[in-house]
Order: C-alpha cells, then structure tokens, then sequence
C-alpha cells in the first residue's frame, strides 16, 4: 500500500522549489512570510503553502509544477477547492 504522496520526496521537492521563488501570494498578490517555517509555519495564518491552480479535488495533478502556486494559509483555505478567486469589490468613489 502506498503512503500519503504529500509526505513523499518529490512533493517536498516541489514545495522546496516553490519556496525558493520567493513570489507573492497568487490568490491576494501581498507577500508572503517565508521566513516562518517548521511546526510554526502550520499555524500562522501568512506562512507559506503549495496551492494548486486545478484542485486536487477536481483532478488537479498533486506533482505538477504547472499547477503549484505559492499562497499564504489562510487565503489558501479560505480559497478551498473554488476554481475561481474570489475579487475585492470596486470602489464607486472616482
């Protein structure tokens, strides 16, 4: 029986090469506190996570690097498995 693919080695990989660019959140575009890592980091509402442009749920590939995005927690979660992104309203105010 295999084991859980988000604990194998090359979904690590993509998560270690994801970080590695350093961009901004997809989903609001502010930054993103790379600096939180470790036990911490799957606690704090600004710290890095992989995000999936298609969702997993909906037959988003796990590995691809076409379809990984760097996103905050807490937008990542609030996203869920939408395939749409959720836009701030526009000010009427010219």
């Amino acid at each position: 029986m295999a084991g859980n693919p988000r604990n194998g080695r090359r979904y690590r990989d993509l998560c270690i090469k994801q970080r590695s660019l350093g961009l901004p959140c997809w989903l609001c575009g502010h930054n993103i506190a790379y600096e939180i890592t470790g036990p911490e980091a799957g606690k704090h509402r600004d710290a890095f996570t992989l995000d999936h442009l298609i969702p997993l749920s909906l037959g988003g590939d796990l590995l691809d690097p076409a379809n990984a995005r760097s996103a905050h927690r807490r937008c990542n979660s609030a996203r869920g498995n939408r395939t749409s992104i959720k836009q701030g309203r526009a000010s009427r105010t010219w």
